[in-house]
């Protein structure tokens, strides 16, 4: 290995992953929270679920929009500067606001939702997959840890809103609670303006911090790429129309679907069995949720997207089948299992829209593909709450929710099997020929 060679993150690496995992944290908190843990003072969970769906909805509407674009988009950073103070702000109304006041609240949570999804999901995710497009598995991986974290602390930010009320006060303690997670994602947002460009080379660092290049002629391929983006042959058509990238968003949006819906009601579920502790069994799945979230990022990087995915699913049906069997025979230490690999595929569930998009088509083609995975997988994530709280409500309860996963899986590992990386190739030979495009090999071989 030529010495130069770094198998880090570099310093600069660094900074990104931190702002991206205080980025997944923030989203997390203050699209989960209010409808896990407080939306019983703001009208019910029906009613905060349908909130999150819009908001979710809209920004997806926004993300498919701007993929037309993206390609002639001259700085990512700048407008996601834009959404992610519009996030920040919201979050603290969100906080803020006072319980007599629901019809702003409202407001803020459907802005929150909307805003936080296109600046984290969307523009932090393209920034992620042009600095790590080899390594983007395990970086994912790493960030994205900050689910599993995030659902570890909601049992003490329940704790502590509930506090004033357990001690004869008139009113929960929202604001006070919400504070620490305000702090840290306003700090996350104020590193990415500080720190953060939309390439490693505009700052003297290295793609995949990779130093075997000079950097010279690493500012070169990075003003190639740039140029490539403009004139990719992956339209918006040509992605809508192509098999796989079907398979790819929809097995996305599935595992999405499954586990943050499952997440946003983890109290209810939770609750369903009277001898577990909330706080408690929240910590194991932070846990096992962190080590997921990291294992199926390496085996990303190492083994390749669909293998990985595929693990993914199969995590799916077992989580599922585990979870209808405890729910049947009132045996908690199932669900608690049921829960954890739920969580394993939980804080990999946003990777694989960044992976996929790096993994399978080229690195000039990634932001326009991923434009389009990400709106897709994310209008799953939008209904996830309202379905899973639908399916709460209807006469298997908790049980519907996890046959709705042992499904999703099933369907997800069908999916899977039928995608084909050569076949990716084969229709991108088809577009580079039509646009008259040098043929190569850059897409031969891909994991």
């Amino acid at each position: 290995m030529d010495k130069n060679k770094s198998i880090g993150f570099g310093i600069r690496g660094w900074l990104l992953i931190i702002v991206m995992f205080l980025g997944f944290f923030t989203f997390q908190t203050f699209t989960n929270y209010p409808l896990n843990i407080l939306a019983d003072f703001y009208g019910g969970s029906q009613r905060v679920a349908l909130l999150l769906t819009a908001g979710t909805l809209i920004g997806t509407v926004i993300q498919i929009i701007l993929s037309r674009f993206i390609g002639r988009i001259h700085s990512v950073k700048k407008v996601a500067a834009v959404f992610g103070i519009l996030a920040i702000i919201f979050a603290w109304l969100v906080a803020a606001l006072p319980l007599n006041m629901l019809s702003l609240w409202y407001v803020a949570y459907f802005g929150v939702n909307l805003t936080v999804t296109i600046y984290v999901l969307f523009f932090l995710s393209i920034i992620a997959g042009q600095w790590f497009p080899r390594r983007k598995g395990t970086v994912m991986g790493v960030t994205t840890i900050a689910y599993p974290v995030c659902n570890g602390v909601i049992g003490f930010f329940a704790t502590a809103v509930y506090a004033p009320l357990n001690n004869g006060g008139t009113a929960p303690a929202i604001f006070t609670s919400f504070l620490p997670f305000l702090i840290v994602g306003s700090i996350g947002y104020i590193m990415f303006l500080a720190f953060i460009t939309d390439y490693p080379e505009q700052c003297g660092a290295y793609r995949d911090n990779d130093k075997s290049f000079t950097p010279e002629i690493a500012k070169q391929m990075m003003e190639e790429e740039i140029e490539n983006k403009r004139t990719t042959v992956w339209t918006t058509g040509h992605i809508f129309a192509n098999r796989d990238f079907w398979c790819i968003a929809v097995v996305c949006g599935l595992i999405l679907m499954a586990a943050i819906g499952a997440m946003t009601q983890s109290s209810t579920i939770i609750a369903s069995f009277p001898n577990l502790n909330y706080t408690i069994i929240m910590m194991v799945i932070a846990l096992f949720g962190a080590i997921g979230s990291w294992l199926l990022g390496v085996l990303d990087t190492v083994f390749g997207t669909k293998k990985s995915m595929l693990i993914c699913t199969v995590l799916m049906v077992i989580s599922g089948i585990l979870g209808v069997v405890a729910c049947n025979t009132g045996t908690a230490a199932l669900v608690v299992v049921s829960l954890v690999l739920l969580a394993m595929f939980m804080g990999a569930s946003s990777n694989y829209t960044v992976s996929a998009a790096v993994q399978y088509w080229r690195r000039e083609d990634f932001a326009s593909v991923f434009a389009c995975v990400n709106p897709i997988a994310n209008i799953f994530n939008a209904f996830a709450p309202t379905v899973t709280a639908m399916l709460l409500a209807s006469v298997l309860g908790v049980t519907s929710v996890f046959i709705f996963i042992t499904i999703s899986g099933v369907i997800g590992l069908v999916l899977m099997f039928i995608f084909s990386a050569e076949h990716v190739k084969n229709v991108d030979d088809k577009y580079r020929t039509a646009a008259g495009k040098p043929l190569d090999d850059a897409l031969i071989g891909r994991k």
